[in-house]
């Protein structure tokens, strides 16, 4: 059988679904690649590390399309490019199911089988194909050197013979992998470090990496059996947004994280709150291609009010590719080692198997 990855839209998506590092994994396997010619030209990786590997190379996506039994992509193709899509093909990503439920439906429909990584269970086995993990964890980093890079101040606290000069405070909203990161990231470069989350198992893991949880009194634990924060009650947001308005009144840099599974991302943070921020601070919304976590955030773009900023970064990682494409190929190359049955030479659909079950579109 052979893989193949088309190039992604470079308007929007400089990360790749194939590397060189897992080109002999695929090759053992019995899996050949294909690929179109400068596939990742981009991000300083050129086809002769690929050739080296074994990979053939083809003039553009239609020919990879025509020639492949299994498609890898980061998000999901254009309709023009789904429409070329045939039957028995498997097409593999992140492919935003909430969104384009009918047109996926379509597809399955002609038996073109499509996996949506996303959709991954929380289950030991697939942490390592677990795409949004390990794609998050470098969000959460990127988003804090972003954020300091753009904070007029110093970040640690410095003694000086002038004077001393105060440890910046950070407040990550959403203690998940990129809030636990930005913690861990935040707390290392010397800043003063707050966490909220609507899952109180979060405490224990804000506390561990030097940070300081926000607890709403009488809170319960908004978490679902598969380890998502699930949404709030009207009494319990109303707790939060006291407590957040109190608590921003000296925070400097705030780190937005906070999303649900296929639904808007919650407002957590409203423009009263941000009125109460000292000018200056920065707001870094990671959620904001799901609507934003404050009620300011517009996407791709910089709102400042009195001086005090707001990202609103859809895709952080476009400024960290290369890492981006190592972590991503190999969570793919896991997914396809389990759904590939190396000695019957094909794809094995066990809906038995959790993994394949719930990634699988139908």
């Amino acid at each position: 059988m052979i893989v193949g990855s088309l190039y992604e839209d470079r308007n929007f998506e400089q990360r790749v679904a194939v590397t060189p590092e897992v080109i002999k994994k695929y090759k053992n396997l019995g899996l050949n690649i294909v690929l179109p010619k400068g596939y990742s030209e981009h991000l300083g990786i050129h086809d002769e590390e690929f050739k080296k590997e074994g990979v053939e190379f083809l003039e553009n996506n239609d020919d990879v399309i025509r020639k492949s039994n299994i498609i890898l992509q980061l998000n999901s193709p254009n309709d023009e490019i789904l429409n070329k899509l045939t039957q028995n093909q498997t097409l593999v990503g992140s492919l935003n199911p909430y969104s384009n439920e009918i047109k996926l439906k379509e597809l399955s429909s002609k038996n073109v089988n499509l996996f949506s990584l996303e959709l991954l269970p929380r289950i030991t086995r697939a942490q390592s194909m677990d795409i949004l993990s390990s794609q998050a964890n470098l969000a959460g980093y990127k988003a804090v050197l972003d954020s300091f890079a753009n904070f007029q101040k110093a970040i640690p606290m410095m003694m000086t013979a002038a004077g001393t000069i105060s440890a910046a405070k950070v407040l990550v909203i959403g203690a998940g992998v990129a809030g636990l990161q930005a913690i861990a990231t935040a707390k290392r470069m010397g800043a003063i470090v707050f966490a909220t989350d609507v899952r109180i198992a979060s405490k224990e893991q804000v506390e561990s990496l030097g940070g300081k949880f926000l607890t709403v009194e009488g809170s319960e634990n908004l978490e679902t059996k598969g380890g998502y924060a699930k949404e709030a009650s009207d009494d319990f947001k109303q707790k939060q947004e006291a407590l957040l308005k109190e608590t921003l009144k000296k925070i400097d840099i705030v780190i937005c994280t906070a999303l649900i599974p296929g639904k808007k991302a919650p407002t957590i943070v409203k423009k009263d709150m941000i009125e109460v921020m000292q000018t200056g601070s920065i707001i870094y919304d990671l959620a904001a291609i799901q609507g934003g976590n404050t009620e300011l955030t517009k996407i791709n773009n910089v709102v400042d009010i009195n001086g005090i900023k707001i990202f609103g970064e859809t895709n952080v990682l476009n400024r960290l590719p290369v890492s981006a494409s190592n972590l991503y190929a190999k969570n793919m190359y896991n997914f396809i080692a389990n759904l590939y049955d190396k000695d019957k030479k094909q794809i094995n659909l066990n809906l038995e198997d959790e993994i394949i079950q719930k990634t699988y579109i139908q």
